[in-house]
């Protein structure tokens, strides 16, 4: 009798524990998908590489990013805040364009936290370098493929695109700008 009771209370641990790492694995899954629209001529600045829209293409959203910890795993990537560029409009945090000499970067949707990262600062950590950037916009990771959004695909939840400043101060050779893998926390 003991040694059944044993082996139950294992199969009961045993399904909490995988209730547990359930959840915690779908943390953030998409939260839907849009269908792409071939830009109209002209409207999609392809300026540091950036994908334009597909039409008939389906295209994941989601409303959340990964969870941040002192060290939250990232993809850089390359944009332009300056008029004109691929960002698209004015930053979201204060209506403004941006200087790509300056180190600011937009955040995936989860992470930009309905602007409570606004204008705040983060440490980046890649190629053995590190460089605090300034939080002025979100990479839109629920909508795309509109005018709105510069006729570009979603953002992945898990981006932090960064203007030319942060590249350069990272020490990464200008021919392998577009996308790296890197660690990112708050500031205190």
């Amino acid at each position: 009798m003991k040694q059944q009771t044993g082996s139950s209370v294992f199969l009961i641990l045993l399904c909490i524990l995988y209730i547990f790492a359930s959840v915690e694995a779908q943390t953030c899954r998409p939260s839907g998908t849009i269908r792409g629209k071939t830009p109209p001529p002209g409207q999609c600045n392809t300026e540091n590489d950036s994908d334009c829209c597909k039409n008939g293409k389906l295209y994941t959203t989601y409303k959340c990013s990964p969870p941040v910890s002192s060290h939250t795993k990232a993809t850089l990537t390359l944009n332009s805040f300056q008029a004109g560029g691929d960002g698209g409009g004015p930053s979201e945090c204060d209506n403004q364009y941006h200087s790509d000499d300056d180190p600011v970067v937009a955040l995936s949707t989860g992470w930009f936290n309905n602007k409570k990262r606004c204008l705040k600062y983060i440490n980046i950590y890649g190629n053995g370098r590190s460089v605090r950037a300034k939080v002025v916009d979100e990479c839109d990771s629920t909508m795309g493929c509109d005018s709105d959004h510069d006729y570009q695909p979603p953002c992945p939840n898990n981006i932090v695109d960064a203007s030319k400043a942060v590249w350069k101060a990272l020490g990464v050779p200008k021919n392998n700008w577009g996308g790296m893998n890197i660690y990112w926390s708050d500031t205190d």
